[in-house]
């Protein structure tokens, strides 16, 4: 969770006296539009930040958060369901497309104001906490929690959320070309946090991406065996400038463990590192686990062409259940 935007626009309402709404997807099943984890602030004069899923279902929330700004009371918190099927008998959402989803109604009160602040300050320093929910509000913890999201419900009064906020996903991109700059300005509005690696500081790319949040320059690309961890949301991306390079990054890399590991290159060059690498003693385990040649085959050519076959990928795994 990484908008910032929703939860300035909260503290801002704070300060200034406006009443103001936090709608937050608890739950979330089959083909409900809102994520768990989705979440936008609603107050009095109509400004709105964040989704929780667009459509009718959003905006029928966002006319009873108006209602209940003006008719609760501050630190009143709710939990509505809704149901995307029109057969059910009650909690109609409107929507066809099956699936449900619970949703947390909470008119914010002053003394939230040090909570909003502290989930603030932790997200722009790109740091980790816990966001608390419960049916007296909302908390923070700075604490990390072990897991990213966390819900159990045995009442409307009796439930508890937690939720790891910052960055979930960690993006590490080798080689800081034409392609890894089309990429990171595509990943950069979702939830990775993006490193790129290259061994050329003069290249012109590397000073015109603004969208990674760290970059990082090495002598050699075996450096890599020390600066990228195994992690079960670390997502890779090998797109050196040439074969010699990728093959000292990849080689730097092998038997790590991470949940996305892709190599960019045609399919003649893949299909050569490859048999060298089997021919060398490398497990096919481990060659199967790459993602090589990356993306999906969209006969994408121009690099942003390219970064969107891989974005999707990306996010794919992502968004597949973890093993």
């Amino acid at each position: 969770m990484k908008n910032t935007a929703t939860w300035t626009l909260i503290e801002q309402n704070l300060q200034q006296n406006v009443p103001v709404m936090l709608l937050y997807v608890l739950d979330s099943n089959g083909s409900s539009p809102g994520r768990r984890g989705f979440f936008m602030a609603v107050n009095s004069q109509g400004r709105m930040e964040g989704s929780i899923g667009g459509g009718i279902m959003e905006h029928k929330f966002v006319e009873l958060a108006r209602e209940r700004l003006r008719t609760v009371p501050a630190g009143l918190a709710t939990l509505k369901k809704q149901v995307h099927d029109k057969t059910v008998a009650k909690d109609q959402s409107g929507m066809i497309c099956s699936g449900e989803q619970t949703i947390f109604l909470y008119r914010l009160q002053k003394e939230d104001i040090r909570t909003i602040r502290n989930i603030i300050n932790t997200l722009t320093q790109n740091k980790h906490g816990t966001l608390l929910l419960a049916p007296g509000g909302i908390g923070f913890d700075a604490a990390v929690p072990d897991q990213d999201f966390y819900y159990v419900i045995n009442s409307e009064e009796d439930w508890e959320y937690s939720e790891k906020i910052g960055y979930k996903n960690e993006l590490f991109i080798v080689g800081g070309g034409h392609c890894a700059l089309a990429l990171t300005k595509l990943m950069r509005p979702m939830d990775f946090y993006i490193r790129i690696y290259d061994d050329r500081k003069e290249v012109k790319t590397m000073a015109e991406n603004h969208d990674a949040h760290e970059k990082h320059f090495v002598n050699d690309y075996s450096e890599l065996s020390e600066l990228i961890t195994s992690g079960p949301n670390h997502y890779v991306v090998v797109m050196t400038v040439g074969y010699r390079t990728d093959d000292t990054a990849m080689k730097a890399l092998f038997g790590k463990e991470f949940r996305y590991f892709g190599l960019l290159g045609s399919q003649f060059k893949v299909n050569k590192m490859m048999s060298e690498y089997r021919s060398s003693g490398i497990s096919q385990e481990i060659l199967q686990r790459i993602h090589a040649p990356a993306g999906i085959q969209i006969k994408s050519e121009s690099p942003e062409e390219i970064a969107v076959s891989i974005a999707a990928e990306l996010i794919s795994i992502k968004n597949q259940p973890s093993a």
